[in-house]
């Protein structure tokens, strides 16, 4: 795959788990309430059509570092496998709250009926379950920051694509890690925190359409795997050929 057509599928990689994350949302029933568990099992089909998009995403987020990686370790290998690494364990966060929300739905057709002695208990597993997938989506959100840092930090320093770009990047990162951490220590006040990820979702989306278009600066690395901002070593018979 040339250095191109590595970009752009990056680039569409980008877009996918961004808009899949977003239907996702939007399309899966709410799990606010006290009767989320009824709700739940009355829109099965709005539970697996959300379960499908947060899949999708969720492979998406672990495909975008590993199509980076290629490019992004003959700059700085060590950042580029570490991408790798936090992304996929976002993604491994993301599909473990999608099977908390599949077992909300197989709990909420059991609960329809369940008598009332079982309810209680039905109702206490599903206050477990959507806990779990709460926190599970969280720890999602802290390893993508780390992930996406650590590509940032190398898209940076290799000069991959614009500075101005890559350092939008790292900042927005920043924010949405300090929401990530005012949100696990008031877990009433999430949704108070989204602004703070307005800058990477737009940030995410200009680099998508500039990879899409532009691709990687051919300039930035060099095929030899070195850094063209790094001057190479002197071969040992540049050396011979100085002293002579």
């Amino acid at each position: 795959m040339t250095n191109h057509s590595a970009a752009r599928l990056t680039g569409v990689l980008f877009i996918t788990a961004t808009v899949a994350d977003l239907l996702g949302a939007a399309v899966r029933p709410d799990l606010s309430g006290t009767d989320y568990l009824t709700q739940v099992s009355a829109e099965g089909n709005r539970v697996a059509a959300g379960v499908l998009l947060l899949l999708i995403a969720a492979f998406a987020c672990a495909g975008i570092a590993v199509s980076m990686y290629p490019i992004l370790r003959k700059a700085n290998a060590g950042l580029a496998l570490g991408a790798v690494v936090f992304r996929t364990m976002e993604a491994v966060m993301y599909v473990i709250a999608v099977v908390s929300l599949l077992s909300l739905l197989t709990l909420g057709q059991q609960l329809v009926s369940a008598g009332t002695a079982e309810r209680a208990s039905l109702g206490a597993v599903g206050g477990l379950l959507l806990s779990l997938r709460e926190h599970a989506a969280l720890a999602g959100v802290y390893a993508f920051c780390l992930g996406a840092f650590l590509y940032y930090c190398a898209f940076f320093q290799s000069r991959l694509i614009p500075r101005w770009l890559s350092g939008w990047g790292i900042a927005a990162i920043i924010l949405l890690t300090t929401a990530a951490v005012l949100a696990l220590f008031n877990n009433d006040a999430v949704t108070g925190y989204v602004p703070l990820a307005l800058p990477i979702f737009l940030q995410e989306m200009v680099l998508a359409v500039w990879l899409i278009a532009k691709g990687y600066r051919p300039s930035a690395v060099r095929s030899d795997g070195l850094s063209a901002t790094k001057p190479a070593i002197p071969a040992l018979d540049d050396h011979a050929a100085v002293a002579a």
